[in-house]
């Protein structure tokens, strides 16, 4: 269903990096978790090819107990996930968005364990609401943001580190937020704004071209390096795709599960 029309967020706060901030610091917000490479596009391509929901957990053994519990009572379930980029062992996939097709994973939950992003959404955990974003909904999560006072944006980075793509994903959401609107930027999202107009500087973001120059400048940091080397060079440009899927993806702290909202526009 579409969205009405409302002032858009005043408040904007951006952290480069879960340890940055605490979760008492983000109780009450409205968080939007980005791990661009790659556990947020993933997820959303899941919900996209249908999955019914995705639980994030942080702890491996987790999932392996969930998914006994799940099977035991006939539940449809998938186990996704990585740990240094690459499947781990006994699931049924790793953490490539090319992997979720509607194929593998329509009408099942996906329990899902990643080395960043699914901790950085349980850092999450006592804020008000939680979406997952990436580039590829970009303008899906928007829409849901237009009665929100103020967004926090949580990076989840990499091993405790800021990582280029986030910040630059982070830029994004940033300009999207004050195009129609002026809002209260911290100095982080002025620095991801900045990072995301350099990254993108003369180029029509919604074309080609743009995905295949920001997946180039993806592949230039330390992750996006790692995940080439790995193999995955074609999740870089699914990653730097804008506005790629009509998903928003709605964490809901207190069942545990990322759930689908499409929107209108």
């Amino acid at each position: 269903m579409p969205c009405n029309v409302h002032p858009m967020p005043q408040v904007i706060r951006v952290h480069l990096a879960p340890a940055l901030v605490t979760p008492d610091e983000l109780a009450g917000r409205t968080v939007l978790m980005i791990d661009l490479l790659r556990a947020s596009t993933t997820i959303c391509y899941a919900l996209a090819a249908g999955s019914s929901s995705v639980m994030p957990f942080v702890d491996v053994e987790d999932v392996r107990r969930a998914a006994e519990e799940a099977r035991g009572r006939g539940e449809p379930i998938v186990c996704g996930g990585e740990r240094g980029g690459e499947r781990i062992e006994g699931f049924d996939l790793g953490n490539s968005p090319r992997e979720y097709v509607p194929d593998l994973v329509a009408g099942k939950r996906v329990l899902f364990t990643t080395s960043n992003g699914t901790r950085a959404l349980h850092h999450a955990q006592l804020a008000e609401r939680v979406l997952v974003a990436c580039l590829a909904n970009l303008w899906a999560t928007i829409d849901l943001l237009n009665e929100a006072e103020g967004v926090d944006i949580l990076c989840a980075g990499s091993g405790g580190a800021v990582t280029r793509e986030d910040v630059i994903a982070a830029g994004a959401y940033v300009e999207r937020l004050t195009e129609t609107s002026a809002a209260s930027l911290d100095d982080s999202a002025l620095v991801a704004l900045d990072a995301w107009l350099a990254a993108t500087a003369g180029i029509d973001r919604r074309t080609p071209e743009a995905t295949e120059r920001l997946a180039r400048s993806l592949a230039e940091g330390r992750h996006g390096r790692h995940l080439i080397s790995l193999g995955y060079a074609e999740d870089l440009s699914l990653c730097a795709a804008v506005d790629s899927v009509d998903v928003a993806a709605d964490f809901n702290v207190r069942t545990g599960l990322i759930l689908r909202c499409r929107v209108g526009r």
